[in-house]
């Protein structure tokens, strides 16, 4: 099975965004926030394909990527609403 480049996958999860802007007024992103969130998926996606590579076992990739998601959460939490009150929230 051949897998879709990291890049082509960010960029249609980007496209939700994008769409949900032409129906409604609730998603007011800026291109500093398709930028950012586009590097995040890009590292996201890249993480997890460095998991995949360098994991020997199941369990090491599973843990791995569980590790990759989290952190990846976090940091999307952090600058959406700020959840640990860093100064580059979001709110």
């Amino acid at each position: 099975m051949k897998s879709i480049p990291i890049p082509l996958a960010a960029l249609s999860l980007l496209l939700v965004p994008f769409v949900a802007s032409l129906f409604t007024d609730e998603v007011q992103w800026s291109g500093f926030d398709y930028l950012i969130m586009g590097v995040m998926l890009l590292v996201l996606g890249g993480g997890i394909q460095w998991v995949l590579q360098k994991a020997k076992n199941q369990r090491n990739r599973v843990i791995g990527i569980g590790f990759v998601v989290l952190l990846f959460l976090v940091v999307w939490a952090e600058l959406a609403v700020g959840v640990f009150g860093r100064p580059f929230a979001g709110s």
